[in-house]
């Protein structure tokens, strides 16, 4: 059943059996021209895995990037009537606008590291509902903006970065976080766009109110009942990149935080996904051990937009250089050890 096919969010489970794997043939032929190229095996870290992973994900032993897709989703949130950021609804719009003007960081990090950017603004004069006092999304919404953020997606990219805008969503991705993989409110919020210690403890009130109402639901009803359409669209997103056998790069805490519905139905629709970055935001490491992946960096940023992947897609082009253009010993006619 594909994505396309889904009438409901439990049926999103069903996908898992039918979604393309990783090739583990493709993955030996390219660690096996690692071990010949003309270095030390395993002198490039980090590098020589990512080539790997690319190997396996493109089906190819020399995987490339030709076209690389950034996708940035932006929404709003009812839960910022509970006064849990700094600054207005109106500067999601705003940073809308800036994007598509080209003045963000996201613009300059795309354009550094060879990647297309859209941004796909989702309904910003209808924020969600203050899930302190219902659900956030309806079914119906939620599903809609899984939709929307898997239509977005070029099917015939290389790799796909993935970021977020919205004023109030540290708070939804602190929700997020708490309700899928436990622990106590405190420990999953941070400072977001600046709050705070009064704003951080406002904020802690809010998730802990959030789980109290909706804690208990199914991971893909939490997805609804917390999250935002941003958040439910980067989850279409990352379905529809593994339909078209696409790795992704996931950005910092609000975006990893979102696919943590789909880690929850089952770690292996994440699979093709690399963490683009380590975010400051304290409950990003929490997050990135439950996910039991390796940030491709660690740079201190907490920005969102997707900066983070996009930096990581410098790192990934890197490796892929080292991997498809470096000699071999016999093409070089370096002797081997």
């Amino acid at each position: 059943m594909p994505l396309a096919s889904v009438t409901s969010l439990h049926q999103i489970a069903s996908l898992v059996p039918e979604l393309p794997t990783f090739d583990n043939d493709s993955a030996k032929a390219a660690l096996d021209r690692q071990n010949q190229l003309t270095k030390p095996p395993g002198a490039l870290g980090r590098l020589e895995d990512l080539a790997v992973f690319m190997a396996g994900w493109q089906r190819s032993h020399r995987p490339e990037i030709r076209i690389a897709q950034a996708l940035v989703f932006a929404g709003n949130h009812g839960i910022c009537a509970q006064g849990v950021n700094p600054y207005p609804q109106a500067v999601t719009a705003q940073m809308v606008a800036n994007f598509e003007a080209g003045g963000a960081a996201i613009n300059q990090l795309c354009r550094a590291n060879g990647a297309d950017l859209s941004v796909i603004a989702l309904d910003l004069d209808r924020p969600t509902g203050d899930f302190t006092q219902g659900p956030a999304m309806t079914e119906t919404d939620c599903l809609d903006a899984v939709r929307r953020g898997a239509a977005a997606v070029n099917g015939d990219a290389d790799i796909l970065i993935l970021g977020e805008m919205g004023i109030g969503n540290s708070t939804i991705a602190a929700a997020l976080s708490a309700a899928i993989f436990g622990g106590d409110a405190r420990d999953w919020v941070g400072p977001g766009t600046g709050s705070d210690a009064d704003g951080i403890t406002r904020k802690t009130r809010v998730v802990e109110e959030g789980l109290a109402r909706h804690g208990n639901k199914a991971p893909l009803d939490k997805l609804a009942a917390l999250g935002g359409r941003e958040q439910a669209a980067i989850c279409g997103a990352v379905i529809a990149a593994r339909e078209a056998k696409l790795p992704v790069i996931l950005d910092g805490y609000i975006c990893t935080a979102a696919a943590g519905p789909l880690h929850a139905v089952d770690p292996e629709l994440l699979a093709h996904c690399l963490i683009g970055h380590r975010s400051s935001e304290p409950g990003h490491c929490r997050l990135i051990d439950a996910f039991g992946k390796d940030p491709v960096l660690d740079f201190s940023m907490r920005l969102g937009e997707g900066t983070g992947a996009a930096l990581a897609l410098g790192i990934l082009r890197g490796a892929l250089a080292c991997h498809n253009g470096m000699a071999t010993f016999a093409e070089a006619g370096v002797a081997e050890a």
